[in-house]
């Protein structure tokens, strides 16, 4: 049947037309759409990873001095955030920079000062201590520096109006209550010694107890954090025939502290908080370590699902077991690369990401308030020296 003129024309335009489209929608392997093989800004090919470049992220803490071994905890769980991404994203390298404190609140100042004139750096995890918290953030948040603590616990921290500040865990106001909870419910104490080290951590967390137990405190004693000589605490202690030694301070101080009590003739449990969470204190302490109870707003490892497969990967990296407070440094690690992973490459584009981030780690969901702690509720978990090792006994309940 032979067409008719206009008939042919319209129909020869129409086949053109679809000629044109599978041109564009067919095509090789070798030119597959820009949709099929990038993502968002930020990234690069598939299977490649992200593109980045002159990144850095900060550890800001003590890597050296007495209570080093909490900071190396935190330093190398950030490691291996840090060597995971770079093996996903080879185009992207983010550099883990030291910023050593020696937990000092004195260098802490020049320190930070350090950091935010480094323009590589994006964010910092830490840091570590509270007293450090205090004198380096005014200076990190000026400077317009993310921070995500993942171990300082000191209430005020989060007052203070600071943009870039974010907690990691919960602080004193839990830690605190939960010690006294513990000692009531669990280990029935009428009467306990409350020490600390005069520091603002230790203090910190004294305080809360001493004012918790009230009458019930039969001794109350603050000592220099570099004092090694307790014999006069001992005398008290022994004096006052307490149930518990609760000590506010740091496990460089505590390991010496217990074992003096020991040796004085105190059987009183020996209690710390967090800073005292630590090998180093039964490395000090010896056998006097053995049943003391310690507390912390982290997760024993074994408790935290996906916690095996790190702590395989922490070894092989960083030759050394997990410790306090790696998982959460681990996770604060993520956080960055995860912010950077969706094309968060200044720092106002970072503080912007983690302000809003709602992110799934190890150890729990982060969400930030305004004011930079958790959104939500923390939980305080108790452990117990047995047999010369720190051992997870569980949350502690209401």
């Amino acid at each position: 049947m032979q067409l008719g003129k206009n008939r042919l024309f319209r129909l020869l335009a129409v086949l053109f037309a679809a000629t044109l489209v599978l041109g564009a929608c067919g095509g090789d392997d070798d030119n597959e759409s820009a949709g099929d093989n990038t993502t968002d800004e930020g990234t690069g090919a598939e299977g490649e990873g992200v593109e980045c470049d002159g990144l850095a992220i900060g550890f800001f803490g003590a890597l050296t001095g007495p209570n080093a071994n909490l900071g190396k905890n935190m330093f190398n769980g950030a490691k291996v955030a840090i060597e995971e991404f770079s093996e996903e994203n080879p185009n992207c390298e983010v550099e883990l920079k030291e910023f050593d404190s020696a937990g000092s609140a004195d260098q802490a100042p020049a320190l930070a000062q350090q950091a935010v004139g480094d323009k590589s750096l994006v964010g910092l995890i830490g840091p570590a201590f509270s007293g450090e918290s205090r004198t380096a953030n005014p200076i990190l948040d000026q400077g317009g520096l993310t921070i995500i603590t993942p171990s300082a616990t000191g209430v005020d921290l989060s007052t203070k109006g600071w943009k870039t500040f974010h907690r990691a865990v919960g602080n004193d106001n839990s830690q605190g209550p939960a010690i006294v909870k513990y000692l009531k419910n669990e280990l029935n104490v009428k009467a306990v010694a409350v020490l600390d080290d005069k520091s603002e951590y230790g203090k910190g967390i004294a305080d809360i107890v001493r004012k918790d137990f009230g009458d019930a405190v039969k001794v109350n004693d603050s000592f220099d954090d570099k004092a090694t000589e307790f014999s006069s605490t001992v005398n008290k202690v022994k004096a006052a025939n307490v149930d518990a030694v609760v000590f506010g301070g740091y496990y460089s101080q505590a390991g010496p502290l217990a074992k003096q009590l020991k040796d004085g003739g105190v059987n009183a449990t020996f209690v710390g908080p967090d800073g005292v969470l630590d090998q180093g204190f039964i490395d000090a302490a010896g056998t006097a370590a053995e049943g003391a109870i310690l507390t912390a707003p982290s997760a024993p490892s074994d408790a935290v699902d996906g916690a095996d497969e790190f702590a395989d990967k922490y070894q092989e990296i960083n030759k050394a077991e997990v410790g306090l407070y790696s998982l959460e440094a681990y996770d604060a690690a993520k956080i960055y690369l995860q912010c950077i992973s969706e094309g968060a490459t200044t720092r106002a584009d970072v503080e912007k990401c983690v302000d809003e981030i709602e992110y799934k780690g190890l150890t729990k969901t982060y969400k930030f308030a305004a004011n930079g702690e958790l959104d939500g509720e923390v939980t305080i978990y108790a452990y117990r020296v047995k047999g010369g090792k720190i051992e997870g006994v569980g949350p502690i309940g209401g």
